[in-house]
């Protein structure tokens, strides 16, 4: 069955961003997601189109990266602007309601957009959640110190020698992400697209060289203390391998005042390509169950 798709142009602060609306408007609310990097654009979340046949489904790419505007000022790579930038995706796309999904960097976007109080929101979805860098870099520092002796030996000279540009020093970070990041063999076209696509500029000024060299302006990111102020239903989800585990997402469940926690077995950090079935039929059976037209048949019945 085909699936109505249209693409545009949004106007934000420093450029145009690119979007991607899949499906049509049904009893369904849309489900609006923030991709992961900072500078990783969407394709790699395609597996997302499956909830298409019920909700529309929004994809953008943020600014820096994909087929959104490329503009040279690191000015730009700031986390306030990024939520200025989703305010406008979401007024240009008359999202009077909607469900909203990040991943990864997507989530400390999505977190500190919600903290604004939008109204419209019905619920969260925080997919391989980063809601405290000290916490990850304590995760991702504890996962570095397994890996093999020989690959964190290359690391460390690389590092101490500044020479990270090198393809010794990118080999052995695709070691790490092969375990960590997305676990199958080969890895899908739709993330080969993405990184095929990674806007560097962003993803170096914000984050760093790697996953586990924080360098940039989200160092001291930590929103731990303020969670309690999301009233939406959220649900987190990450895998048995990921960069953010199982234990860390088990706290981060309890700092909300409605959550759950769903780990996918067999996946590491994106288990929408690695668990594809159960993770769409996960988000679907949340997205149902939160949606206030549920609610409200149950409650006409009694």
């Amino acid at each position: 069955m085909s699936t109505a798709e249209r693409t545009g142009y949004v106007d934000v602060p420093g450029g145009r961003v690119w979007y991607k609306v899949v499906g049509v408007k049904e009893e369904g609310i849309p489900l609006l997601t923030l991709h992961g990097g900072p500078g990783m654009p969407h394709d790699y979340l395609q597996p997302l189109e499956a909830l298409s046949h019920e909700r529309q489904v929004i994809f953008y790419d943020q600014l820096g990266c994909g087929r959104s505007d490329l503009p040279d000022d690191p000015n730009l790579w700031r986390i306030e602007r990024f939520v200025t930038e989703l305010k406008n995706v979401r007024q240009a796309l008359d999202l009077d309601r909607f469900h909203l999904l990040g991943h990864s960097w997507g989530t400390m976007l999505a977190v500190d957009y919600v903290l604004t109080n939008p109204e419209g929101m019905v619920s969260l979805i925080l997919a391989s959640p980063c809601l405290s860098v000290s916490r990850w870099m304590q995760d991702v520092g504890a996962f570095r110190k397994q890996l093999p002796q020989a690959v964190q030996s290359v690391l460390e000279e690389h590092e101490a020698s500044g020479s990270i540009d090198s393809p010794e020093y990118e080999e052995a970070t695709m070691v790490f992400y092969k375990r960590h990041f997305c676990r199958l063999e080969p890895w899908p076209d739709p993330m080969k697209r993405t990184w095929d696509r990674i806007g560097l500029s962003v993803y170096n000024t914000m984050w760093g060289p790697a996953e586990f060299l924080q360098t940039g302006n989200l160092e001291n990111f930590d929103r731990t203390d303020r969670l309690r102020e999301i009233r939406a239903p959220v649900l987190i989800t990450c895998g048995r391998y990921d960069e953010s585990p199982p234990e860390t997402n088990r706290w981060y469940q309890g700092l909300f005042p409605d959550a759950e926690l769903v780990v996918f077995e067999r996946s590491s950090h994106t288990p929408h390509l690695e668990e594809s079935e159960r993770y769409i039929a996960t988000v679907r059976e949340f997205l149902r169950s939160v949606e206030p037209r549920k609610r409200l048949i149950i409650d006409t019945a009694t």
